[in-house]
């Protein structure tokens, strides 16, 4: 019974096969490697966080004023965000308290709302009411 080659291993014939030389690694030594992969993950991880903010913003502003929204906010701002997430994904009562205060946040935002526009509602009417008498 022959044991099945690593996946490296099948990797390496296969380039073999092709002509091609094998792939050098990015670094000699694999505290480098990890240092590299960190790197690459977390600059992918910036720009696809940018990206998701600017779409999210691009609903209700234009292109620039999104852009300018995601790229001038203050490093607490950022810090913060860095901090809570941190905290959401590190454990599940961490993720249910942010997760908590963030749906919080946003039934406050949507009542803020509908209070202000029911207010200008009221207003309206007022004006409209008050116009009327004179």
């Amino acid at each position: 019974m022959s044991e099945e080659p690593s996946r490296e291993e099948v990797h390496r014939r296969v380039r073999e096969r092709a002509g091609k030389p094998p792939l050098p690694e990015p670094g000699g030594l694999p505290p480098s490697n990890l240092l590299l992969a960190d790197l690459v993950t977390r600059i992918g991880t910036y720009w696809l966080r940018d990206g998701v903010e600017k779409a999210f913003l691009k609903q209700r502003y234009d292109a620039d004023t999104a852009h300018e929204l995601v790229n001038n906010r203050s490093a607490v701002r950022k810090l913060t965000a860095i901090g809570l997430a941190k905290v959401a994904t590190k454990s599940v009562p961490g993720a249910l308290i942010v997760g908590t205060g963030v749906l919080g946040k946003v039934l406050f935002d949507h009542s803020k709302a509908r209070r202000k526009k029911q207010a200008a509602k009221v207003a309206r009417l007022t004006d409209e009411s008050g116009a009327a008498d004179t």
